[in-house]
């Protein structure tokens, strides 16, 4: 079974990245085996940026975008409240991540998640006690 694991925005972007086709398979295959198992969690987040980079790099259509999202938030959305905005400024000030990159680290935290699968941070790091992971390596 997997570990639960967090989902930053860019391995989500990968599933409709045609220009990408190998990350493309493996992202797809991430979001269908931990739907499948339970184990995925994102964050509101995670589902705005998502959206808004579909829609503009990715040039979807905003009506099929939607339903992407939707699709998505089948998975554990965590929804960050005010102590984790200021948990996540503390992470910001104490690591230098850009605010946004820490509160994904909070969010990932407070929903129980050993894992962070993205490809913005330090592969094999583990921060707060949860291991990134870059599934494209």
């Amino acid at each position: 079974m997997n570990a639960r694991s967090f989902f930053d925005t860019n391995v989500l972007l990968y599933a409709d990245d045609e220009s990408a086709p190998a990350k493309q398979r493996c992202s797809r295959d991430l979001v269908a085996e931990h739907r499948r198992s339970g184990t995925g969690v994102i964050s509101l987040q995670v589902l705005q940026e998502y959206f808004v980079n579909l829609t503009r790099k990715l040039h979807v259509d905003p009506r099929i975008a939607r339903r992407k999202v939707e699709m998505l938030a089948e998975f554990d959305v965590a929804a960050p409240e005010v102590a984790d905005i200021l948990a996540a400024i503390d992470l910001h000030r104490l690591h230098g991540f850009s605010f946004w990159d820490a509160l994904i680290l909070r969010s990932a935290r407070q929903s129980g998640c050993r894992v962070l699968l993205s490809e913005d941070f330090q592969d094999g790091r583990e921060i707060d006690g949860i291991q990134i992971v870059n599934p494209f390596r």
